[in-house]
């Protein structure tokens, strides 16, 4: 295995609990909305810091190969690949009771 291949975080991270803001004036439990808007700010501030370090693994890995990053570097990019091309780059997001109110990129 290449110096410049990590392993992935295998494990299961469970969504951020989801409060919805009242439809006029205030949310109807207001610790509960600021709680949900911090973490979400939280996981966003993870998936790009993610993002981040992957481009850094695949410039270093194509540093250290040279003409043969093609093969050596492969899995690394495939993973930085599949990470950007998602519409959210990997966030977490909570489970939404209306799904077309889903926020995020």
């Amino acid at each position: 295995m290449a110096e410049c291949e990590k392993r992935n975080f295998e494990g299961k991270l469970k969504p951020y609990p989801h409060v919805e803001k009242a439809k006029y004036g205030r949310a109807a439990d207001p610790v509960g909305y600021l709680n949900a808007v911090e973490q979400r700010a939280r996981e966003r501030a993870v998936a790009v810091e993610t993002v981040r370090i992957l481009r850094e693994r695949m410039i270093k890995c194509y540093r250290v190969e040279s003409v043969n990053y093609h093969e050596r570097c492969r899995k690394v990019a495939k993973d930085y690949y599949d990470l950007i091309t998602q519409p959210s780059v990997g966030q977490l997001h909570p489970e939404w009771e209306d799904p077309s109110k889903k926020q995020g990129y």
